[in-house]
C-alpha cells in the first residue's frame, strides 16, 4: 500500500497529488492518505468516489482525516 501524508499541504495540492497517484496506480492498488485541510477533507473523498474509485474512511477526527483509496479497474 502506498502512503501520502498530506497533513502539511493545503488545497489544492493534496488533490493534485491524489490525481497523480491515480494516474500512475494500477487497478486494485491502494493509497493511505492523511489530510487536515478542510477543503481537501471535503473535496478529495467526493472527487475520488465520484469518478468510481473506492474510498474508505479509517479515521475522521477534528485534527485529521485518514482515508484508504483503492483504484478501480
Amino acid at each position: 500500500m502506498d502512503t501520502l501524508d498530506a497533513r502539511a499541504l493545503r488545497c489544492p495540492l493534496p488533490l493534485l497529488r491524489v490525481k497523480l497517484w491515480l494516474k500512475a496506480a494500477k487497478a486494485g492498488q491502494a493509497l493511505r492518505l492523511w489530510l487536515v485541510d478542510s477543503g481537501s477533507r471535503r473535496d478529495i473523498p467526493a472527487y475520488v468516489s465520484g469518478i468510481g474509485h473506492r474510498v474508505e474512511v479509517v479515521a475522521d477526527e477534528p485534527g485529521r482525516l485518514e482515508l484508504i483509496i483503492t483504484k478501480a479497474p
